[in-house]
């Protein structure tokens, strides 16, 4: 090898070292457990907007969804999500959906089919939001549907995970613990969350390339 060549080599390892290096110092770090959850602005399908920060003084649910996704078609399927919708937007709970299935991707649905698809399966969230861009999954570091996050009343990330210990197809029928129903009962009654972090399980987010 020449010098010349040795040194074309060598510089090229240097860029992707440090190239390498950026990506991993920029990509964005899970949000931790007790710290303020990332704040946004998305609009749902009937096209109004929502704030995070409109919603302060009460506990949010962030559900990430894909009505593609096989393992949220169990959960709903099943009434599994609409149910635990039902029972705690009941007692006061915000529950948001988020779509961030990016229009190229063969699970995309329009505005129009999600609607639809709401109707069909009788869901309970309070509204569905479209994060078109995925700059808001990839925010809070959403890896599959579905993946649970929830917000307390003072705008601290309490849980992040997934919604049950099954990570099957089963709807949650395997469960023998749902860590987001256990979460929520602890935040209303003013407790600590006993299971503040698991792994989420479903599909991958069908975000958006850069």
């Amino acid at each position: 090898m020449t010098r010349k060549n040795f040194l074309s080599l060598a510089l090229s390892l240097a860029v992707t070292v440090i190239t390498g290096a950026s990506l991993v110092a920029f990509a964005p770090a899970p949000t931790a457990i007790g710290s303020a959850a990332p704040s946004f602005t998305l609009t749902d399908l009937d096209g109004k907007s929502h704030s995070l920060a409109d919603f302060k003084g009460k506990t949010v649910v962030l559900e990430w969804t894909n009505p593609n996704c096989p393992f949220v078609v169990a959960h709903y399927k099943s009434n599994n999500m609409q149910s635990l919708q039902k029972k705690y937007t009941d007692k006061g709970v915000v529950w948001l959906a988020v779509n961030s299935t990016n229009d190229q991707s063969g699970e995309f649905m329009s505005v129009a089919d999600l609607k639809k698809n709401r109707t069909e399966w009788k869901s309970a969230y309070t509204a569905q939001l479209i994060d078109a861009d995925g700059k808001v999954g990839r925010l809070y570091n959403a890896k599959t549907t579905p993946h649970m996050f929830i917000v307390d009343k003072d705008g601290k990330l309490v849980y992040q995970g997934g919604i049950d210990d099954a990570a099957g197809t089963s709807g949650g029928k395997d469960a023998k613990v749902n860590y987001v129903a256990q979460a929520l009962d602890a935040v209303l009654a003013g407790k600590e969350v006993p299971t503040a972090t698991t792994k989420s399980y479903g599909c991958s987010v069908k975000y958006a390339t850069k």
